[in-house]
């Protein structure tokens, strides 16, 4: 049996923030088994989410500058080294760019300092049933090499 990793858990239902660094943390916490949402990249594993900004509430998405809609979209990531067994995201140099069939450009990345945890949030608007594109380069802290990660997905306006 592959050993679990283990998620320290504290109280943050006192903050408006906590549904955002909750989700954000989930994706860290995930048995590898389980990790449909994630690259690995040498000894680096990148996880990466879509979330539709309808699931947040006006107050998280206050906090962090988030326009709400039923055509708007965050894109979350973070990465760990995995063969430290640290599941804390660490800092990145991101950069990258997003489109779809009509609009692009370059990624509006966010960086959150939760403890000693660092995740990425990039806000986006799509079209319904469209696919989105991703392309983008990372630099996880300490890392040498600089990694490159595309990917696309379809997205449904939320009414």
């Amino acid at each position: 049996m592959a050993p679990q990793p283990v998620c320290h858990q504290r109280d943050l239902s006192h903050s408006p923030r906590w549904h955002l660094i909750a989700g954000l943390l989930l994706a860290c916490c995930v048995p590898p088994a389980a990790a449909q949402q994630s690259t690995r990249y040498e000894q680096f594993e990148l996880h990466h989410s879509i979330v539709y900004t309808t699931f947040l509430s006006p107050e998280v998405a206050a906090e962090y500058g988030i326009a709400r809609g039923a055509d708007k979209a965050i894109l979350t990531l973070s990465v760990r080294d995995a063969d430290s067994g640290d599941i804390a995201g660490r800092p990145m140099k991101i950069e990258g760019r997003t489109w779809d069939l009509i609009t692009g450009g370059d990624m509006r990345v966010k960086e959150i300092r939760e403890g000693r945890a660092t995740y990425y949030i990039v806000p986006f608007e799509f079209l319904d049933r469209e696919y989105r594109f991703f392309e983008f380069t990372f630099q996880p802290e300490g890392a040498t090499s600089v990694f490159e990660h595309k990917m696309k997905v379809q997205l449904w306006r939320q009414t």
